[in-house]
């Protein structure tokens, strides 16, 4: 196998699926009593999860005055053996990106005391910050509800015990809880006495929590139950697996980000002990901001369901239908008795929900499994070539894994197979490559993948060969066993999360630090038709000793998920395609050329030869083309080709090509010239829309004056595309708009600040003690092109820019430079909505951190 990048990890792993990968391009690893949050570019920069002790919640306590035979019930076993120990995270799940404040992905935990948290990213910290108390709102939710027990008449010999007999303390119950205020969250219920009926809470940030710390309920506040209520109740209010659903929105938006709360979620899963599925409706921010402290996360109980006679082990979500409103979706429940349900999950109801639905499920199939072993982990995917169709992976405790497909539309359920895989528990499978490959681990350390050969699963050797240097892992003889696995957004790499067998390392030293290690492997060179046999002459000709066979396979997977990425409903994180092709780039330039040439090609609609002359006649092509496929073209020029030369800025062209001469300096001025004209042409089209907002729509934009004066400046009059109505505002721009409007004061010295360049400004200065003109460089906006604000700002991996405004949505979801900017701006359904992404780059945007602190990086 090819590993190119591995992290230790001082703490043990205990639990399968114990490692995830992010849509914003950051892994966690669930270890012991803490979370580990890294980058797999830069793995030794992490955040962390600490998680604290925690006490049961007061579900009542146990009548002993009948002689204490209460005590000695079978169902009170598992409580008389338990011991007072630091919880261990059993389960983790990263939700979609735009859920945080600062547009970034919010990370669900459940630890083995049954609690489940939600935690968000910080702001120079390595410790994450809990955003949500899950586990206390359930808490509150069900003892409202009185744990939905019923006023039951007692028998004689009943060791039921109703309220009615415990009036006084139940009411000193209702007192204690009135006084109690929650640290972590503050949750508000719209109807106290009637919470049967309806449900719907706020959870507000901690950093609200005004107040004194809350009270403790003493023994005499709570109620006498029966050891079997006891019992019931502490199941009901044990959590063991957790999972996010993806976006759900009704809006019909074909971009990849939230803009609003009120249309837009996501759905988090919370299997229990009891068999039970709560669902808990998560909204994105109602705007999004580099400051968090001032806005809170919503969320709502929306659903309760009894899925299972046993404990629920495991669950996965997947989108899937025809319809652009992306609310559709299926549900795959694995427990500990061997059974597995698949649901359908209707999303608009649970966007609607006001109060807590209990049958927001509908069963779909029981799976028949082979035997009764409990679930591990459950893989649900919609394969691309059968969009009707659902691909569902069943990992055992017994080692071996079932596959099976269920077909949508006509509801044909068919077993594939059951596949003697592992030795031992699988604790990994991951969906790849749009369902073509399988990749499933085991705790006896195997790692395999698997692809169709036919309609059943074949096992393939995972490739071995790696585009650039391989890195070795510390002391990887002593790894003896596997803990869950990750595929990286783009699929060409897969995380793998191992642990050290304490025995084989020196107790005094690695014993001590060494407890997992954390493998980064590339899987781009994977075959996943075995029946097609290509043969690439250019693999032959520029890198001889790379197996040809996986070098072709590397060539179609990159240009296959090159393509998938042109599509604007993708997050674009291509972090693993440009890791990759720096990697071949410094082995075999000529390979990454021809690739990169050919994506060209293909992405611009271009019939000429594959060649250099492709890159002179592109930049006339781009006007007639999406902005995905723009911001496609900058990142590979920036981040693949020009990387080595591009610095902060891309004005200084001559610069970039000083000391370069013949076959080289051609090669860089023809990309630097494409660069150019794609952030021009990106430009041109946010000028646009904010100039047509403010004559078609009479909503006033930020910066008009200073985009009105790079129009005037930079964009010809006989540019042909040019839309009717910008060139209008052009002819009349000198007479509309006065000097100072375009002048801006500097934030330091009030000297008057002239617009000269989008990138950056320099003020006329003010005269010191000294009598020295003393000016300043500041820098503009990326959205607004004016002074930046001193307060934080976006910042952007890709091209360094920043931007204290968030761009049109409209801007990222254009599939060619309009002709009619009004007919675009009155039908959009991006009218006002804006994008926390670059305008350049279409990257997610985030707060600048310093090195030495975690942050994404999709580049």
């Amino acid at each position: 196998m090819s590993c190119f990048q591995s992290a230790v990890v001082a703490l043990r792993t205990v639990y399968p699926n114990a490692v995830l990968w992010s849509e914003e391009n950051l892994v966690a690893v669930a270890c012991g009593a803490a979370v580990i949050i890294l980058n797999p570019h830069n793995p030794k920069v992490r955040g962390v999860i600490t998680v604290p002790s925690s006490k049961r919640f007061p579900t009542g306590k146990i009548d002993i005055d009948g002689g204490g035979a209460d005590l000695l019930n079978g169902c009170l076993l598992p409580y008389h053996l338990s011991r007072e120990t630091r919880p261990c995270v059993r389960s983790i799940s990263w939700s979609p990106a735009g859920l945080a404040n600062d547009a970034g992905c919010l990370l669900a935990l459940c630890t083995t005391s049954g609690h489940v948290k939600v935690y968000r990213r910080p702001h120079c910290s390595p410790e994450w910050i809990e955003v949500v108390n899950i586990s206390e709102v359930l808490y509150n939710y069900y003892k409202s509800t009185n744990f939905g027990e019923y006023q039951i008449v007692p028998s004689e010999g009943s060791d039921v015990i109703p309220r009615q007999d415990t009036a006084d303390s139940g009411t000193r119950l209702r007192k204690c809880a009135k006084r109690k205020r929650p640290i972590t969250a503050n949750v508000v219920s719209e109807d106290h006495e009637n919470l049967g009926e309806k449900n719907t809470w706020q959870i507000v940030s901690s950093s609200f929590y005004k107040g004194n710390p809350p009270e403790e309920v003493t023994e005499n506040c709570l109620p006498l139950i029966s050891a079997q209520q006891y019992a019931s109740r502490n199941e009901m209010l044990m959590s063991l697996i957790i999972a996010w659903s993806p976006i759900l929105e009704t809006s019909g938006d074909d971009v990849a980000f939230p803009s609003s709360s009120s249309n837009c979620c996501s759905i988090l899963a919370v299997g229990g002990k009891c068999g039970r599925i709560s669902l808990w409706r998560v909204c994105a921010p109602e705007c999004y901001s580099t400051d968090n402290a001032e806005h809170s996360s919503e969320v709502r109980l929306v659903g309760l369901e009894k899925a299972h006679d046993s404990w629920i082990t495991a669950i996965s979500w997947v989108g899937y239908g025809s319809n652009d409103s992306k609310t559709q979706f299926a549900l795959a429940t694995g427990s500990s008795d061997g059974s597995v349900k698949i649901w359908l999950v209707n999303g608009e109801n649970l966007l609607k929900a006001s109060e807590v639905i209990n049958d927001s499920l509908s069963l779909l199939r029981e799976v028949a499994t082979v035997d009764s072993s409990m679930i591990s982990v459950l893989s649900l995917t919609v394969p691309a070539r059968s969009p009707s169709k659902l691909f569902l992976a069943i990992g055992k405790s017994s080692g071996s894994f079932e596959l099976c497909t269920l077909d949508t539309s006509t509801g044909k359920f068919d077993n594939v197979g059951c596949y003697n895989a592992h030795d031992s528990t699988v604790a990994g499978l991951a969906w790849a490559f749009d369902g073509c490959c399988l990749y499933s681990c085991s705790q006896n350390n195997s790692l395999k993948s698997w692809i169709f050969v036919g309609d059943s699963l074949s096992e393939v050797p995972i490739p071995s060969s790696s585009p650039g240097l391989k890195s070795s892992t510390e002391f990887a003889h002593a790894l003896d066993s596997c803990f869950g696995l990750a595929v990286s957004p783009g699929n060409l790499a897969v995380a793998v999360v191992r642990r050290y067998d304490s025995d084989l390392l020196d107790p005094m030293y690695e014993g001590r630090s060494h407890k997992a290690a954390v493998e980064f492997l590339w899987v781009g060179g994977q075959q996943l038709d075995p029946s097609v046999i290509t043969s690439s002459e250019i693999a032959k000709e520029t890198f001889p000793g790379f197996p040809e066979k996986e070098l072709t396979c590397w060539e179609m997977n990159i240009l296959g998920c090159l393509n998938k990425y042109e599509n604007p409903n993708r997050l674009l994180n291509i972090f693993d395609i440009v890791a990759a092709l720096r990697a071949f780039k410094q082995s075999a330039p000529k390979y990454v050329e021809h690739i990169l040439l050919k994506w060209l090609a293909s992405c611009l609609g271009s019939k000429s030869e594959i060649s250099r002359k492709l890159l002179s006649e592109a930049p006339k092509l781009l006007p007639m083309h999406s902005s995905r496929q723009l911001h496609l073209i900058n990142i590979i020029s920036r981040q693949v080709v020009l990387k080595e030369f591009i610095t902060e800025s891309v004005s200084g062209k001559e610069h970039v090509l000083e000391g370069l001469s013949g076959d080289k300096k051609e090669h860089i001025n023809l990309w630097m010239d494409l660069l150019l004209s794609c952030e021009n042409e990106l430009l041109l089209r946010l000028v646009s829309i904010g100039i047509s907002a403010e004559e078609f729509s009479r909503v006033g934009s930020d910066g008009l004056p200073q985009m009105k004066q790079w129009l005037l400046q930079n964009v010809k009059d006989d540019y042909k595309v040019l839309a009717a109505e910008i060139r209008e505002v052009k002819k009349r721009k000198l007479e509309e708009t006065s000097e100072h409007e375009v002048h801006e004061r500097c934030h330091f010295c009030t000297g008057v600040v002239p617009f000269e360049s989008t990138e950056y400004a320099i003020c006329s200065g003010a005269i010191d003690n000294n009598e020295a003109n003393r000016t300043h460089k500041l820098q503009r906006c990326a959205v607004t092109l004016q002074i930046l604000p001193t307060k934080p700002s976006w910042y952007c991996k890709c091209c360094q820019r920043r931007a204290s405004k968030m761009a049109p949505s409209l801007l990222f979801a254009m599939p060619r430079y309009p002709s009619d900017f009004k007919s675009l701006i009155e039908s959009s359904t991006h009218k006002h909505t804006s994008t926390p992404c670059c305008p350049f780059c279409g990257i997610l945007l985030h707060r600048s951190q310093p090195q030495y602190f975690l942050s994404p990086s999709p580049v």
